[in-house]
């Protein structure tokens, strides 16, 4: 007996630090894939309001805009004012994009309703990145001080500029948690339109490392799963789902837009539209192709389609 226990002494002396390695190595790739995606690299605009101004009076009168986020950071955006005391609308783009992606469409906005339009760039996004991406958790509350970026604008007279809570908010993919994070918490959010919605932080942090590193996809996505309970040990990685948001948006219009470009939102985008209380009417069209998550590459025809379904929404909604 006293031999056998020896024997397994020895065994567990060589077994033990070889599996504490392995699980070192682990843990140290899973923190570092979250690290790779949570800091997109800096992203040059496609667009900007100076080029398009040469084409269009609106966008000439954009302005660049910064206001103080609810954690001390910078937040940067392009606004162009709408009417006096009309309503305002919110663009958020998708990740890895950055405001000029959505410029095209605000600037349609504007022209055909007349509201006022913001175009922020998320955190971590942008020519000049700050921060880092948490996936729809500490960044998606800053949602909020857009807002009251918005609501604290007067005109020259000393006139709000917004209509008090007539304010449209409009998201893609990661855009579409800030969007949802900003109507749970406020009720001037009137309307809320929102494309590719993700079940929550983790199958969006899930697809964006598979995309970055397809070629062990069924691997790296649920490390990063694994790596994010440690690189976001302080609580900003939110685990909530988006159903449970949005039970808490009553009183709204909702449009929930998904399609065949980016399959792995269809149904989690298909689910939401049963989630919100039904004081809310929800509009749904789910088989759009393309979405706004490819709409870049979409032809002419196929752009101003999609950007009309949102104008018409956006009308509908806030003029209500």
């Amino acid at each position: 007996m006293a031999k056998f226990t020896r024997i397994l002494k020895s065994i567990v002396k060589l077994v033990l630090p070889v599996i504490v390695l392995i699980a070192v190595v682990v843990i140290g790739v899973a923190i570092w894939l979250v690290y790779t995606v949570a800091r997109p690299l800096p992203t040059q605009h496609i667009l900007t309001p100076d080029k398009y101004g040469r084409l269009s009076s609106r966008a000439a009168q954009i302005t660049e805009e910064t206001w103080s986020n609810k954690d001390g950071s910078q937040a940067h955006g392009w606004l162009l004012r709408g009417a006096e005391s009309a309503p305002a609308v919110i663009l958020y783009h998708r990740y890895g994009a950055n405001r000029s992606h959505l410029l095209d469409l605000g600037v349609k906005i504007n022209e055909s309703t007349n509201y006022t339009v913001l175009m922020p760039d998320l955190r971590s996004h942008g020519t000049t990145t700050d921060g880092y991406c948490t996936f729809g958790g500490c960044d998606a509350v800053n949602a909020t001080a857009a807002i009251d970026f918005l609501l604290n604008l007067r005109t020259p007279t000393g006139i709000s500029l917004i209509q008090q809570k007539k304010i449209g908010v409009y998201g893609i993919e990661l855009g579409s948690l800030y969007a949802l994070a900003a109507a749970s918490e406020r009720p001037e959010v009137a309307s809320i339109a929102l494309d590719s919605v993700p079940s929550g932080s983790e199958q969006l942090l899930e697809q964006v490392v598979d995309q970055r590193y397809p070629f062990m996809s069924t691997v790296t996505g649920k490390l990063a799963l694994l790596g994010s309970r440690f690189y976001y040990y302080q609580g900003c990685f939110d685990r909530e789902p988006t159903c449970s948001t949005a039970k808490k948006i009553a009183d709204r219009r909702v449009l929930v837009l998904a399609g065949l470009d980016a399959p792995a939102y269809v149904d989690s985008s298909t689910r939401l539209t049963k989630c919100f209380p039904s004081s809310t009417r929800v509009e749904a069209k789910l088989d759009l192709s393309p979405t706004g998550m490819t709409m870049i590459n979409a032809s002419v025809e196929q752009s101003e389609a999609y950007d009309q379904r949102l104008i018409e929404f956006f009308r509908a909604s806030l003029s209500e």
